[in-house]
């Protein structure tokens, strides 16, 4: 019933589209163009430097922070705390916002590029963080006086022992937090950063095709993301595969 209803608002859609000359070819030839190709292109050469910039920074910093948190150390699990749950909180959007309008006033520039990148680097490291954290406490206690019965302190066992396994067993939900951090970067409207989605709006109202501009852009995010959920699929089918005794 539901996939009537799905395939029932879809053949709606693409009838109001048809009536009102969406469907027409003019419409769409324009993206057989070489120069539309090559700027479609280049807005996803800035989202996935984005991405990949993004999620190079914020994954050692998510490390620390979860070390942070796991420490026997007072004051710095404390303020590791204090930092994950108030960037957890706080909208990315409102976060960009601050670096664009805020850091110009205090007399720090940054090119349209870290304005975006910075702000998500600080959301996603937090969020990393309680993964790395999760992967950590969710090993069996035995691990970790195991470790510290052969001589070793704790840090070295967390080093050593704990996080390599813990980065193991959170690989999926890893790969999962990029198809997020790959979203996030859609939010490079607010600092005028031309990635791929902002790339398909100014195509859009320049040629007014501003329908067909968002639905092919649409179709390219469906197709790096369902690449990012395979990838993170077969890795919990081999984590998985790897835990189960032959």
């Amino acid at each position: 019933m539901t996939l009537l209803l799905v395939c029932a608002g879809i053949w709606l859609v693409v009838r109001q589209f048809a009536r009102h000359g969406q469907l027409d070819a003019a419409k769409w030839t324009l993206f057989a163009d070489p120069a539309v190709m090559r700027y479609l292109l280049t807005g996803l050469w800035a989202t996935v430097r984005v991405t990949s910039v993004s999620g190079a920074l914020a994954l050692p910093f998510g490390v620390a922070l979860a070390l942070g948190r796991l420490a026997r150390n007072r004051p710095v699990k404390w303020l590791s705390g204090i930092y994950v749950e108030s960037m957890r909180a706080v909208p990315l959007l409102l976060l960009i916002y601050a670096f664009l309008l805020g850091l110009p006033e205090a007399g720090v520039h940054l090119s349209l590029f870290w304005q975006l990148v910075w702000p998500i680097v600080i959301t996603n490291s937090a969020v990393f963080a309680e993964i790395f954290r999760a992967g950590v406490r969710a090993l069996p206690r035995g691990q970790h006086e195991a470790a510290l019965a052969l001589g070793l302190g704790h840090w070295p066992a967390m080093r050593l022992v704990l996080l390599p396994q813990a980065v193991r067993q959170v690989s999926p939900a890893l790969v999962g937090q990029l198809v997020r951090l790959l979203k996030d970067s859609t939010l490079g409207y607010a600092v005028s950063f031309l990635e791929l989605l902002n790339s398909a709006k100014v195509l859009g109202e320049f040629d007014h095709t501003v329908v067909q501009s968002y639905l092919v852009v649409a179709v390219v995010y469906v197709v790096v993301n369902s690449l990012l959920a395979g990838a993170a699929g077969r890795l919990e089918r081999r984590i998985g595969t790897a835990r189960t005794p032959s």
